[in-house]
């Protein structure tokens, strides 16, 4: 609707997670790494807590994209809300086993046969729970015995337990103390600080086709978007696309702090409480690995836009920049890493 009047391709804060749209802040760089290292190097389990609305299946999806790229086997499940045996008839389904299994046993004898064919292969397999923290414990207790398949080199299913900070309670219970010593890492995303909201505001917009001095939101009006949406990402994006619908609305091309005041109080959001810069990630990467992490945002980003049909002039792209992580997917399950 406000497109055209902005000078935008896309809608630049669309609810819904499009990796397209991504903002590589410390945090998610970090959340990433976890993933991918406990995945590449055969770990298998990895856990990603965040609180709603900070990006986690947005970074779901942005893992789910390069699995399929490599043509990594992967199933992911974002209903948790099912039984021991109905998770196991998911999971099988979704890795496309077929057959009609007549009992529990048998769905785990085909599902132990189909790993070790895959790991002879030279592959494996990705098992991806969004929404975790609604796992109950038989069904999580379950998965801790899904991870007793392995071999001698390594884990035969990788599993990423993805969910709000309720899942850390819950791994943190005394009674599921074996599972929470079976996870080999953890990682907390956090909700953005002041500058890095500036930023996530600005980089959506250009993603979406705006010029980089196109003022549609000053320093003081993100200021204010930051003070109503406490940093988090859903919420900035609920903001800043009412506050473009109202500016579109009233014939102005940049959102004041007034407006962004009205469309908050719409929204029944109060003003947060001041909160210090947070803390960077506390997971250390090799120079190789951040550079490849930082790069991946980038050229996917790029690869993407250059796929679209845009006025602007388009970003060449060389396959080489992929560096390091493409490389280890390249070659994924022909040796485990080390660390």
């Amino acid at each position: 609707m406000y497109k055209t009047f902005f000078d935008l391709q896309r809608d630049p804060f669309e609810i819904s997670p499009d990796p397209h749209f991504i903002y590589p802040t410390a945090r998610h760089n970090e959340a990433l790494a976890n993933l991918y290292y406990a995945i590449l190097g055969r770990k298998g389990f990895v856990a990603i807590t965040g609180e709603v609305g900070t990006g986690k299946t947005l970074l779901v999806r942005c893992l789910l994209e390069r699995l399929q790229k490599h043509r990594v086997q992967f199933a992911y499940v974002f209903n948790p809300l099912l039984g021991p045996v109905e998770f196991l008839h998911y999971l099988t389904a979704d890795l496309r086993l077929g057959g009609n299994w007549s009992d529990k046993s048998h769905i785990l004898q085909a599902l132990h046969a189909f790993l070790l064919e895959s790991n002879m292969h030279g592959s494996s397999t990705v098992l991806v729970v969004d929404e975790a923290h609604l796992l109950g414990e038989q069904v999580l207790e379950e998965i801790r015995l899904l991870g007793n398949l392995e071999t001698t080199n390594g884990k035969l299913l990788q599993i990423a337990l993805v969910g709000q900070p309720e899942l850390d309670e819950k791994l943190d219970a005394p009674r599921l103390r074996q599972l929470k010593q079976r996870i080999a890492l953890r990682c907390s995303l956090q909700p953005l600080n002041l500058e890095d909201t500036q930023k996530y505001v600005q980089w959506r917009l250009l993603r979406a086709g705006a010029k980089d001095n196109s003022g549609i939101f000053s320093e003081d009006t993100l200021a204010a978007v930051y003070r109503y949406s406490r940093g988090i990402p859903r919420l900035i994006n609920t903001i800043c696309e009412n506050s473009l619908v109202s500016a579109y609305a009233a014939g102005v091309q940049s959102v004041s702090v007034r407006l962004v005041k009205e469309v908050c109080e719409d929204l029944r959001l109060d003003i947060g409480p001041e909160s210090p810069d947070r803390e960077g990630p506390s997971f250390e990467l090799s120079e190789e690995l951040e550079l490849a992490f930082r790069r991946v945002f980038e050229e996917e980003i790029l690869v993407s836009a250059a796929a679209e049909p845009s006025s602007q002039k388009p970003v060449a792209v060389q396959p080489a920049e992929e560096l390091a992580i493409d490389k280890v997917f390249h070659n994924w399950g022909k040796r485990p890493i080390s660390h």
